[in-house]
C-alpha cells in the first residue's frame, strides 16, 4: 500500500515490517491485522485491514511518531 505524506510517497513493499499482531482468524468480519513497518528514512506506519466489522474495514496505512511507535510495539509484544 502507498501513501504520500509531506509530498514523499512510502510503500510497503519496500519497508521493513517491524511487527505484527492479528485478532480473529480467517474470515471472520470482526478480525483484522496490523503492521507496523519502517521506511528507510526511519519514518514509521501502521498498516490495518481486516473484516467489514473490524477497526480496518478498508486498508488503512497511518504515520506514526517514534513514540507512538514504541508504545505500539510495548502494547503488542
Amino acid at each position: 500500500m502507498k501513501k504520500t505524506v509531506k509530498g514523499k510517497i512510502y510503500d510497503t513493499e519496500n519497508m521493513k515490517a517491524v511487527a505484527k499482531k492479528t485478532s480473529g482468524w480467517f474470515g471472520d468480519e470482526a478480525g483484522y491485522e496490523e503492521v507496523l513497518f519502517e521506511a528507510e528514512d526511519g519514518a514509521m506506519f501502521l498498516y490495518g485491514k481486516g473484516g467489514a466489522a473490524s477497526p480496518y474495514p478498508k486498508e488503512k496505512l497511518t504515520s506514526l511518531s517514534a513514540k507512538k511507535a514504541d508504545a505500539w510495539k510495548k502494547e503488542n509484544a
